[in-house]
Order: structure tokens, then sequence, then C-alpha cells
């Protein structure tokens, strides 16, 4: 079955279709550290070079030990993977039944596995007007029509939108209540890990928490992803996959990026910061309106005048790369989605933007 990717970071395939080189943009399309990865990471990737010659640790773990001592969970909660979304793709097949509620506007990738399984999928949009706000009275009549499965992403993509650990416990009550599995996708929790409910979902055989490195930790590139789940669930996942799936220069970074807690702080505090001045600065057009956020992207409105896809590919001329928010289900071509990246990148898209909205 053939299909068109809609996501961000295309950086290489937008830079050959555009005739520039990629060194010389700015991807604001993924949501990626602006930091980069740790140069401990680095070291750890360089020292991991040799061992090329043999196989990768099949069981990774060394790396569930560092996740076991990082979360403060035992190691056998864990299921290490080649980036979460393989485990997006591998978990439909392991799910109670074959309908399933998805909290949208979400990650694209959860249809899509859900469908090449042949799941009943069905969305709960959330509203703009209100931040995206999940109205828990509604979800659970929704629920009560029964569902085998609810995915539910904390904080959102592509809103930003942070649930609180109180909120996910209630979900998760509804979710118990109905019979329904819980997909919790924290991809970019490690902004905000405090908010994590990982602890709630992990202490039933009714949830998994699905992690990526690749985002906060600046990996994309190879790949690292994991899912926290009870022992059993934990197995029967891993039993899916095929073996080596997780190369060893990634088992390697990942490990290094556990262990730099100071790099990690440095991250989230510059990272919050840059947010903040980057939203009040998009927020100084008025045509714009940005969106709460507790991740490191905005998910920005156009109130008026040119849509998402005309602005991004305006943008695209002047070698910067936004997300448009036009697929997404829940929101219009009046979306678009910027990740924060350095002072000087945010910058210059704000300067590109007073050309374009005049």
């Amino acid at each position: 079955m053939s299909r068109t990717y809609e996501h961000g970071g295309n950086i290489l395939s937008m830079a050959r279709q555009c005739g520039f080189s990629p060194a010389d943009s700015i991807d604001f399309s993924a949501s990626i550290n602006p930091l980069g990865f740790s140069p401990k990471v680095r070291e750890a990737i360089i020292g991991a070079l040799d061992s090329l010659v043999h196989y990768p640790d099949n069981d990774c773990g060394e790396l569930k030990q560092a996740l076991s001592r990082f979360h403060g969970i035992p190691s056998n909660h864990f299921a290490i993977a080649n980036g979460s979304t393989e485990i997006i793709y591998t978990l439909p097949a392991l799910l109670p039944g074959k309908s399933v509620l998805i909290i949208s506007p979400s990650f694209s990738e959860y249809s899509h596995a859900l469908l090449l399984q042949h799941c009943e999928v069905r969305h709960m949009i959330l509203s703009p007007n209100d931040n995206f706000t999940l109205d828990l009275d509604m979800l659970g009549r929704i629920l009560g029509q029964h569902y085998d499965a609810l995915y539910l992403c904390n904080p959102g993509n592509p809103s930003g939108m942070l649930y609180s650990r109180q909120v996910v416990q209630q979900v998760h009550d509804l979710c118990r209540e109905t019979g329904t599995f819980l997909v919790l996708d924290e991809a970019f929790m490690d902004f905000c890990e405090e908010s994590s409910a990982k602890d709630l979902i992990i202490a039933s055989d009714q949830g998994i928490v699905l992690r990526s490195m690749t985002k906060f930790y600046g990996i994309p590139g190879l790949r690292l992803g994991y899912a926290m789940a009870a022992p059993p669930l934990i197995e029967r996942l891993t039993s899916m996959g095929g073996p080596w799936s997780v190369n060893t220069l990634a088992q390697a970074a990942g490990i290094a990026a556990l262990a730099d807690e100071e790099f990690s702080k440095r991250s989230i505090t510059y990272v919050s910061g840059l947010r903040d001045d980057f939203s009040r600065a998009l927020s100084e057009f008025t045509q714009l309106t940005v969106y709460p956020s507790s991740a490191n992207f905005l998910l920005v409105q156009i109130n008026s005048g040119i849509t998402s896809t005309e602005l991004k590919h305006l943008l695209m001329e002047k070698m910067i790369l936004i997300r448009d928010c036009s697929t997404f289900t829940g929101l219009s071509n009046r979306f678009f989605r910027v990740a924060v990246r350095t002072e000087a990148e945010n910058a210059r898209l704000v300067e590109c933007l007073k050309e374009i909205l005049v």
C-alpha cells in the first residue's frame, strides 16, 4: 500500500526538491532539542564504534538498567525499540480488540498503524477554542459506547497541551471502568517529567506508556524509543519484534544521554526560556494566535489571510521549514507548528513572517 508521509523533519528531501543545502536551512518542522545532543553522547558513540564488528545486545540490558535508574522503575517494565514509532506499529496486534478511540488532533501514525491491523478508528476531536481541554464527562460517555483502546498523547502533539497527572488518572479510571486499554504517548514528557503518569499506568495491566529518546536527547537519526508497562505486556510486546532492532550506537547513545543530568537540566531551562520568548514574539502578530505549550514546539493559528500550506511554501523559498498542520485530524489549513529553535533562528523566522504577513 503506497502512502505519502506527512511529517516534519523532511529536511533532506525538501532541500533536494528546492535546490538548497540542508546546512543553509532552518528546520522548524521537527521538534528536536535545539541544543542537539550531549557531548557525552558523542563520546559514547565514538567509543562504541569498535563494537560494530559484533551484533548489538538483543536484550538492551544495559540500557534497560539505565532507564530503571532514571525512572525508578524495575527494568522488567521496559521494552526498547527502534524509535517509539516501531512500538506504535507493533502494538495494534496486541490490543484486546479492534475498536479504537484517538484523542485528536494527534500523531497520524496511530491511525495508520491501527488501520493496517484492520482496526475501526474513531476520533474525539478537541477544540482549539478552549486550548484543547479534555472534557472527561464527554470522554466517559464516548467510552461507554465500548472501545477496546484509547490513544492519548501528553503533552499533546501538535497542541502542546499538558494534561495533569490527576486528569490522566481520571482518564485511566474511565478506561478501567469501561474495559478500555489506555495507550499513553509521553514522547515529549521529558520537558516536564514531573507531570508524567508513568507510575499510575504501569501499576495495572490495562495501559502502556510510550517514550521517545529522539526529541529531547537530539538523536532522531539513530532511532531510539521505549515502552513502559506491566511485565506480562512487556514480554508480549518484546516477543513481537525481530532480533537486533536497536543498534549498538543507539544503545550507547541512550545510556550516555540518560546519565548526563547536567545537560538535561540545561536543556529544560534553555527550551523553556526560548519557548516563552518565541511565543511572545509570535503573539505580536495580529494575524496569529499562539497556543500554550509545555513541549519544545508551538501550535499557531492563522486568523486571516494566507493558509498554512501557502505559508509553508513561502517560507521554503527562504530556506525555512515549518509543519503545515492541515493534515492533522481536527485541524484546518489555518494551523502550523514550529519547533523552538535557537534565539537567532527563532528571530529569523519572526523577521520572515514580518515580510510575509503584511
